[in-house]
């Protein structure tokens, strides 16, 4: 795999998505990600740095073979994430503790990556030509050098530099006194670089004043421009996030301009001929480095400035550039702007979300088609509004009570999933650790507050003898060996939902599965004899949402806790209500932890929140994620143990196996998975989840009907192939095909599309009898049964039930293209039920001719609703 309603608080979609590759497990996890291919990026240029003689000959430092790739390009979203790995260079030393921004500055031969506004193509205009001015950088430090000495003045002795770089004051030309009144003084050095931003507007970038607004200090994002690290065989990757201008208004990304990510592999400064008597900034140009390879420099020490990152701009190293060109996808408003009609809102599971995305515009931009909309809601409340008629069809991924007369039919839309998603760094700065695994009972530990967290929690009755985290625990460390022993609040927990949701009760199910982890949850004592928490044992399971049942609150000496007691437990789960913050905060290393509890010197008052981000290299942190944002925003997956000793991460085959052990135990309900069977299995995803489009079968109106209809099919057809385009199945799901396992989902959809389209009759009440004055002889009733009578008590309606399958239908590989026009083969079979015969009383000629009369009129009645499956032709599914 790859890859509004405002009063309810629903998060209206109406845009496009695409998603980045989950990594892939170690050779004992089942499964692995892979990327379609198609938007890919490869490259490979030679890559020196060289040093005139004091005679005019040239020595050549260094040469590397250096090749950039880049796993997607194409279609992308503000904060997706593109993977970009690289070979061949020179190692690194210094290694920074955190590579981001300003952070990142301290480092020897990193490799930069940012994000730039512009390519190098050949013929584009200038406005649209790359260079250092456009491209973004969140601090002053990494784009401008002002007041420097001599010795520092490094780029001033730049070989490849223009004349015009090589005088004292450099760069942006005239530099305006106004902003920068202090930038010119001699006899110091300085170079500006200033930013243009996409209106036009120029920042200096001489200060923090004359910075882009998106650079304040504290902006909502953190810095995305990166001095990555590569190792001592030359290699080097990392998970590179791209901003648009949503996120980033100045540097102005979109559908409509050109953009790059460019890749800089910092080799060195190539220094021009040196003075007759070296100067010190002769020397600094060729120094080669002060740290070894693979060593790290936390301590922030300073550097060879001629081989580090903040000279990225000068010419020896912006000539190495890669340039990968980057498209972005439709904006998040497009359909509003484009399309004037109302939307048409279906309701329900943020499963969706990444699919309807890129689905929306497939709707919207084309006339033929109704204008579609997903607002996220728990499945619950989503399947509430389709039952009371708010809403044509809800968005569910297991069966809900149906509270209403009507039948509903599920058609599977998506067969997608959760994760176990998370960040978690090696020791010592050693790189990310992606092979997580987990269990049932570990997981029953986090969702059961059974970690103290920190010594606050050690106070709790029952539990006071638990781990403080998950780090600590012996059955993690077991499984995952080598990581940090460090506690940290962020481990004691898992982030998770605060509303229903499918996804919980599913997750609750594989527990429930588990002998070992209800074992525990029913207060059992783990090997190592670890607790559950006393307020959450024998808690029912499965549950569609987890509560906060502990009341602890820690008697400590802090005067700003005493100031603001809190159940100590609920800070640490702190859960959210979309999944979608869970990704965000999983991408941004920050936990939504709540015991920050600082004192205020400018109110005098206490303040408690949300603690800091976590610092790069020492991060811990897990979550329940959607696979489709998984794929978006580039997120590590755990692999979940099934059988014992064997785990599944989340990829097409796991989802596969999952799909073909699902039963629909009902015509028209929804496939139910078993994960006694995902056990028994072993290689099946249990996060796997079939997301449905639920929708009545009766009672629904015309119009409505059709366009759930055309939903469904348009979903099950076009919407199957992969890919990153306009009503294309973007990474995190797998396409639902007429063949192989999922082809009863698909047989299915198409079944219950028919269904939704023909909408059964309505049960009607029957109509009364008219009653004449017995003047004449009653007629004697007759003993033949009547096939057009309804039973004592029944309806007209209960007469005929279609049988609402569909005719014969395509693979989504031969399905037609978008706004062509599939029709239907086949009218709808109507199958007719024997009914008992009633009793009829007559007077005179009226009684006598009042049958025959209640007959032709009842026959006509047959005849004007029977037409609409026998007479009129079918309708065309779009």
């Amino acid at each position: 795999m790859r890859r509004s309603l405002a009063s309810l608080g629903a998060l209206t979609v109406t845009a496009l998505g695409l998603a980045l590759p989950m990594e892939a497990g170690s050779a004992s996890v089942v499964g692995a990600v892979v990327a379609p291919s198609g938007d890919a990026f490869s490259a490979t240029r030679t890559v020196e740095r060289s040093f005139v003689e004091a005679d005019g000959t040239t020595t050549t430092v260094s040469r590397h073979e250096i090749t950039v790739t880049a796993d997607h390009t194409q279609n992308l979203r503000g904060r997706e994430r593109v993977l970009i790995s690289w070979s061949g260079a020179q190692p690194s030393g210094g290694r920074a503790s955190n590579p981001f921004g300003e952070n990142g500055l301290q480092q020897e031969y990193p490799v930069v990556v940012m994000q730039c506004r512009g390519t190098d193509d050949a013929g584009v205009p200038e406005s649209e030509q790359l260079r250092p001015e456009t491209c973004w950088t969140a601090s002053v430090a990494q784009r401008s050098q002002t007041l420097r000495s001599s010795s520092e003045s490094t780029w001033v002795h730049d070989v490849h530099n223009s004349e015009a770089d090589k005088q004292r004051v450099s760069g942006m030309d005239p530099i305006p006194a106004d902003e920068c009144p202090s930038a010119d003084i001699a006899p110091y050095f300085t170079h500006l670089t200033e930013f243009v931003a996409a209106n036009g507007t120029v920042y200096p970038g001489c200060d923090s004043d004359s910075m882009p607004p998106e650079a304040a200090v504290g902006a909502a994002f953190p810095a995305a421009e990166i001095a990555a690290f590569t190792d001592s065989s030359g290699r080097g990757e990392v998970q590179f996030e791209v901003r648009s201008d949503v996120e980033n208004e100045s540097l102005g990304c979109n559908d409509t301009v050109a953009c790059s990510i460019v890749v800089i592999p910092i080799a060195g400064i190539s220094c021009d001929a040196p003075a007759a008597s070296p100067s010190l900034a002769d020397r600094s140009c060729r120094k080669q480095g002060r740290f070894q390879p693979g060593s790290s420099n936390f301590a922030n020490d300073g550097i060879d400035v001629a081989v580090g990152p903040a000279l990225w701009w000068s010419e020896s190293n912006w000539r190495n550039r890669f340039t990968i060109p980057v498209t972005f996808g439709l904006p998040p408003d497009t359909c509003d702007v484009l399309d004037p009609r109302a939307p048409t809102g279906f309701y329900g599971s943020e499963l969706l979300a990444q699919a309807a995305l890129q689905w929306s515009p497939a709707y919207c931009l084309n006339k033929a088609r109704f204008k579609f909309q997903l607002n996220q809601l728990s499945d619950v409340a989503g399947f509430n509004l389709m039952l009371s008629g708010e809403g044509p069809a809800a968005v569910v991924s297991s069966k809900h009570e149906n509270t209403g007369g009507d039948p509903v039919g599920y058609a599977p839309t998506a067969v997608t999933g959760f994760s176990i998603g998370y960040v978690i760094d090696r020791p010592d700065n050693a790189g990310e650790y992606t092979d997580l695994r987990l269990n049932a009972r570990l997981l029953a530990k986090l969702l059961t507050q059974s970690y103290l967290g920190s010594d606050l929690g050690r106070g709790h009755p029952g539990m006071g003898g638990n781990p403080l985290s998950i780090v600590t625990d012996p059955e993690f460390v077991t499984l995952n060996p080598g990581l940090t022993s460090t506690n940290q609040e962020a481990a004691a927990t898992i982030l998770s939902l605060s509303n229903a949701s499918d996804v919980i009760e599913q997750l609750t199910e594989y527990i429930v599965n588990d002998d070992d982890a209800m074992a525990f949850v029913n207060g059992e004592p783990d090997p190592s004899g670890m607790v559950v928490n006393p307020a959450y044992e024998g808690l029912g399971l499965p549950l569609q949402e987890i509560p906060l049942l502990d009341t602890f609150v820690p008697e400590t000496q802090n005067t700003c806790r005493q100031a603001n007691p809190s159940v100590y437990f609920s800070q640490l789960a702190a859960p959210v209500t979309t999944m979608r913050k869970i990704a965000e905060s999983l991408l941004d290393a920050w936990p939504n932890v709540q015991t920050r509890c600082d004192f205020d010197l400018s109110t005098q008052q206490f303040k408690t929140g949300r603690i800091e981000r976590q610092s790069f290299g020492s991060r811990f942190m897990l979550g329940i994620v959607s696979l489709g944002d998984v794929e978006r925003y580039g997120l590590r997956s755990a692999a979940l143990e099934t059988k014992p000793g064997t785990f599944v991460a989340p990829s097409d085959k796991g989802l596969a196996k999952a799909v073909a052990l699902t039963e629909q135990e009902e015509k028209r309900g929804p496939f139910v998975l078993d994960q006694a069977a995902v056990s028994k299995a072993g290689s099946a995803y249990p996060g796997t989840m079939v997301v449905y489009t639920a929708a009545k079968v009766r009672g629904l109106d015309e119009e409505n009907a059709e366009k759930v209809a055309q939903f469904i099919r348009v979903s099950t057809s076009e919407g199957q192939r992969a890919g990153s385009g306009n009503g294309q199945l973007p990474g995190g799901y797998l396409p639902i095909r007429s063949t192989g396992p999922t082809s009863k989902l698909y047989d299915s959809a198409r079944a219950i599309a028919h269904a939704v389209e023909a909408q059964a009759p309505a049960r009607t009440p029957e109509p009364p009898t008219p009653v004449d004055p017995p003047t004449d002889p009653v007629d004697e009733p007759t003993d033949a049964p009547s096939s057009t009578t309804p039973p004592p008590g029944g309806n007209v309606a209960d007469l005929v039930i279609p049988d609402l399958d569909p005719p014969g239908t395509s693979d989504p590989a031969t399905a037609p293209e978008p706004g062509a026009v599939p029709v239907a083969n086949d009218a709808p079979v109507v199958d007719t039920v024997p009914t008992a015969a009633t009793q009829a009383e007559t007077s005179g000629i009226a009684g006598r001719l009042f049958p025959m009369l209640l007959l032709v009129g009842f026959l006509g009645l047959m005849l004007s609703t029977g037409s609409r499956f026998f007479v009129r032709p079918p309708r065309v599914p779009s």
